[in-house]
């Protein structure tokens, strides 16, 4: 990939988050249209795609973008208001950007006559005549600083450090500085003490800065709008130092002073200098002014301010690199392959039984888990970013359907692993279909029923041991469990006779085929799409439940792990095959004895401590030949809020387990979800406990 290719998919990447930020903040704003902070953030983000592009040759998005940033500077400066139809026609325009950078990867190209016509719609909806005095909204910080100095030239002293990579991003830093002379009268000074001796220059890299002294009548906004693209990444200062209108001249700052607010010198360096001289408080003792304690009294405060300024200046500094998914999945592979072999040495230390290697071994496991751990919170990311996603989604379908429907969220700084939010993308989008079609009513419907007109969906996440818990919960029509079942009955899904709770009856909707709405919409009801659903979910090796009331509404429960790539497990053993259960699913291991098994009437089941507990035996699940243990183990787990056992000889202990994919022969294998190395080499094979335990339910029906 050539230099500039790289450019322009930096800059692809960049724009579309930007769109996902444009698209929140403009959904934020339908509910707060009078918010200057939302209205700021939009144009910013507008401002920076226009920007960006223009200078990566996407010349089409930066015209179009351009348009739509028109609007949104008059809005910003009061002299249009925020309405529904604007809204609309904003996520139109965002929709039709991504379009045209998806183009770039050989997607259909963008629909340039439905360019035209959001264009043409916001310029209807703009005021035909701009006055030179229009009245600005100063809800903002930046507004009320430009209206508290409106009709005075200020001087602002500037300070523009660009990254070092600016020109690599395409931008030419003279262009801005140029910018800035057309404001007023400028004197810009070049700061080259950076630049490394000849040898050692990078030519694609800025080791220059530039400060600048500025006398503008332009309002500081018109100088922060110039540095607004390139401001991340950027040490950008700009500090307002005069104001002149028709107040007498003031005196001048002397000339350390300037120095040391410019961060040229330090104060310290600066006192250095004046030591040589008496210092003031001496002066002032020895005029007898004032005595020593007063101060040392005051140098305690200076010292003490000067320390917190230091130490609150650190906690704030702080920075960032985009780094590709694919070479975080590299680093957490390598990370497992060093687990794998950490195991193998533990192992082989305390066989050779050495002190010396025992000490070497301890302190290259407690630095390898330190590192799996910070490599695994590297991949962990808010799922707020994906929530943020539907309100587009929830708005949308409302409209399609004529429904009110009113969306929040909870614990959306809760982290996932980025491989599971990917993945968890579309079986979300299918199940917030289907409450919005299937679940949430009409308002008429509603208001006839005593609920409110606008329809609740809610979405919130939260950790649970090593899992997350997801729930979608919407306060709708809920579910009828005996039109499920008519409904599975018909399909041959269950006998008409068959027992069943209301949770076995909830289960029957994830079968294959099955539905129960008899249209077909262009949303759901074709019998596809929850059977997909649960297979997504259990690909992640996580669960779906469902809770509902009739009129009340219904909650779906996803509960996931938090990564895909090492978990703990607990080793098992039957004969000279070894096992992995994860351990974020057992509850405790039991002893079973032959006496015992064989008061069960072989019915496979055991009584712990007064409560029945069903087990499977897998040694015989697996066919594994060889004379059983006189005292075998059930290790205890909870499957959708059941207790189910598994039986073994052995159990092992706790290990770390880095999960391997099974290879195309053996990836529908049921009852196992993958494999991981021990540390003398063998492989383990990694139970997919709760589709074992689906299998064998099955299996024990149709017998």
């Amino acid at each position: 990939m050539s230099t500039a290719d790289q450019h322009r998919e930096a800059y692809r990447e960049e724009a579309m988050e930007l769109l996902a930020e444009l698209e929140t903040s403009l959904l934020d704003l339908e509910q707060s249209p009078d918010d200057m902070e939302l209205i700021g953030r939009i144009f910013r983000a507008l401002h920076t795609i226009k920007g960006s592009g223009s200078m990566f040759g996407f010349e089409d998005i930066a015209e179009f973008t351009h348009e739509v940033e028109t609007v949104f500077d008059i809005v910003r400066n009061g002299e249009m208001h925020v309405t529904k139809e604007l809204i609309d026609l904003t996520l139109s325009a965002g929709d039709h950007v991504r379009m045209m950078l998806d183009a770039v990867h050989g997607s259909n190209a963008a629909d340039s006559g439905r360019a035209g016509e959001i264009i043409a719609a916001l310029q209807k909806l703009s005021p035909g005549k701009k006055g030179p005095h229009a009245a600005r909204a100063a809800s903002s910080e930046e507004d009320e600083s430009d209206l508290l100095h409106e009709g005075k030239s200020i001087t602002c002293r500037i300070r523009f450090r660009p990254p070092g990579d600016i020109f690599m991003r395409g931008i030419n830093p003279l262009l801005i500085l140029d910018d800035l002379r057309a404001l007023g009268e400028c004197r810009i000074v070049a700061q080259k003490e950076g630049i490394p001796a000849l040898n050692d220059i990078d030519p694609e890299y800025c080791y220059t800065y530039w400060d600048a002294v500025l006398t503008t009548d332009k309002g500081v906004n018109a100088v922060k709008e110039i540095f607004e693209f390139i401001e991340d990444g950027s040490d950008l200062r700009i500090d307002i130092i005069d104001i002149i209108d028709d107040r007498p001249e003031g005196g001048h700052k002397k000339l350390g002073n300037i120095l040391v607010e410019r961060g040229d010198v330090t104060p310290d360096e600066l006192q250095k200098i004046l030591s040589r001289q008496k210092r003031i408080g001496e002066l002032l003792v020895e005029a007898d002014l004032i005595d020593t304690g007063k101060v040392e009294s005051a140098l305690t405060e200076q010292r003490h301010v000067r320390k917190v300024q230091e130490k609150h200046q650190r906690s704030e500094t702080g920075s960032s690199i985009r780094v590709s998914s694919d070479k975080l999945d590299r680093l957490v592979n390598l990370v497992g392959e060093l687990v794998t072999v950490q195991a193998r040495l533990t192992q082989t230390c305390a066989l050779k039984n050495d002190p010396e290697l025992l000490s070497i071994s301890e302190e290259v496991e407690r630095l390898t888990e330190y590192l799996r751990d910070n490599t695994m919170s590297v991949r962990m990311v808010p799922i707020g970013t994906t929530f943020n996603k539907f309100k587009r989604l929830v708005r949308d379908l409302s409209a399609e359907t004529g429904k009110e429907v009113e969306m929040s969220t909870e614990g959306a700084d809760t982290e996932l692993d980025k491989t599971v939010i990917d993945k968890l993308n579309d079986p979300l989008v299918h199940m917030i279909r289907n409450s919005i079609d299937h679940g949430i009513e009409p308002p008429e419907v509603r208001e006839a029923m005593g609920k409110p007109r606008a329809g609740m969906l809610h979405l919130s996440a939260r950790h649970s041991g090593a899992n997350v818990l997801i729930e979608i919960t919407d306060d709708g029509a809920g579910l009828d469990p005996q039109a499920i079942r008519a409904r599975a009955v018909e399909k041959g899904l269950t006998e008409p006779d068959a027992e069943l709770s209301e949770k076995d009856i909830f289960a029957l909707i994830f079968e294959p085929g099955f539905s129960t709405a008899r249209k077909i919409t262009s949303l759901s009801g074709r019998g596809v799409g929850m059977d997909v659903v649960k297979r997504s979910i259990e690909a992640l090796r996580g669960s779906i439940e469902i809770s509902s009331q009739k009129d009340i509404g219904t909650t779906v429960t996803l509960k996931l792990p938090l990564t895909l790539a090492i978990i703990d497990g607990l080793l098992v053993k039957i004969a000279e095959e070894v096992f992995v259960i994860p351990l974020s699913i057992i509850e405790e291991c039991v002893e079973l004895s032959r006496n015992a098994a064989a008061n069960g009437n072989e019915r496979h089941i055991s009584n712990v401590r007064g409560e029945i507990v069903p087990y499977i035996s897998l040694r015989e699940r697996f066919m594994i030949n060889g004379r059983k243990p006189p005292i075998e183990q059930i290790v205890i787990t909870r499957i959708e809020g059941r207790r189910v056992g598994l039986v073994v000889d052995h159990v092992i202990g706790g290990h770390q387990t880095v999960i391997k994919t099974l290879g195309r022969v053996y990836r529908d294998v049921e009852g196992v979800s993958g494999a991981t190395i021990l540390g003398d080499g063998r492989v383990a094979l990694i139970l997919d406990v709760p589709r074992l335990v689906q299998n064998v339910e099955k299996e024990a029906a149709f017998s």
